[in-house]
C-alpha cells in the first residue's frame, strides 16, 4: 500500500486531517447560523481555508472555509454576500471558487510579492484585489483597507464573511508588513459600522501576539 504524501511543502498529510478540516468548515457554518440569528461571532478554528481551491489543498489550507460559507449563505437566502479578506496573503482559493458566482463579491487586501504570488489585479465580475508592497507604511496600509471597505459598501451586502488573518502585523514572521494592534481594533470597529451580520473566520497570524491581536479586533467589532 502506498504511503500518503503531503499536499505540498506547507500543507502536510497526517492522520485524520480530513476530520479536522471538516470540523473547521462546520464551525464556520455554525458561525454563519449564529450571525444570521443576530449574534456576534468569531470562529477560532483551524486549519484555515482561503488558499484551498476546489481541486487542491495548499498553503496550510485543506477546505475553503470562507468560500463554502459564502455559498451556504447564498443558498440560505442571503441576497448579497461579500468576503472581506485582510490576511496578508492573497485569498487565491476563495477567489477561484467564487469567481463570477452570482450574489457574491470578494475583496482581498494583501502583500505582493508574497505567497502565493497571485492577486495583482481584479478578475471576473466580482473579485477585487488590493495588493500592497512589503513594508507599506501603516497609514497607507490602513487607507487601502478603508478603500476596499468603501468598495464593499457599494456592493450593499446583506452579510459579510471576514477572512481574518493577523499576519500583516509588524512582528509576524511570515510577511513584511507594518500593522499594529490598534489597526486590528480599527478594522473590527470599521466592519461593525457596516451594520450587517459579520461572520469572522480565523485565517493566518503566526506571532506570539496573536491572542492580543484577535482580542483587539473583537473589541472593535463589539464597539468597545
Amino acid at each position: 500500500m502506498r504511503e500518503p504524501r503531503d499536499f505540498d511543502a506547507d500543507t502536510p498529510f497526517y492522520e485524520d486531517i480530513d476530520r479536522y478540516a471538516r470540523a473547521s468548515v462546520g464551525a464556520a457554518l455554525a458561525a454563519l447560523d449564529a450571525a444570521r440569528a443576530g449574534d456576534s461571532v468569531f470562529s477560532l478554528m483551524r486549519p484555515p481555508g482561503h488558499h484551498a481551491t476546489r481541486q487542491r489543498a495548499m498553503g496550510f489550507c485543506y477546505l475553503n472555509n470562507p468560500a463554502i460559507t459564502a455559498l451556504a449563505a447564498v443558498a440560505a437566502g442571503e441576497k448579497r454576500v461579500a468576503v472581506y479578506d485582510f490576511d496578508v496573503h492573497h485569498g487565491n482559493g476563495t477567489e477561484a471558487i467564487l469567481l463570477n458566482q452570482p450574489n457574491t463579491a470578494v475583496y482581498s487586501i494583501h502583500q505582493h510579492p508574497c505567497y502565493p504570488g497571485t492577486g495583482t489585479r481584479n478578475v471576473g465580475d466580482n473579485c477585487y484585489n488590493f495588493p500592497l508592497p512589503p513594508q507599506t507604511p501603516r497609514g497607507e496600509y490602513r487607507h487601502v483597507l478603508e478603500s476596499a471597505l468603501e468598495h464593499l459598501r457599494s456592493f450593499k451586502p446583506s452579510l459579510v464573511i471576514v477572512s481574518a488573518g493577523f499576519d500583516a502585523y509588524l512582528h509576524d514572521p511570515l510577511a513584511q508588513e507594518t500593522l499594529e494592534r490598534e489597526d486590528f481594533h480599527w478594522l473590527g470597529a470599521s466592519l461593525r459600522r457596516l451594520g450587517v451580520p459579520i461572520v469572522s473566520l480565523l485565517e493566518g497570524g503566526y506571532s506570539e501576539d496573536l491572542p492580543d491581536l484577535i482580542l483587539a479586533y473583537l473589541t472593535g467589532l463589539e464597539g468597545k
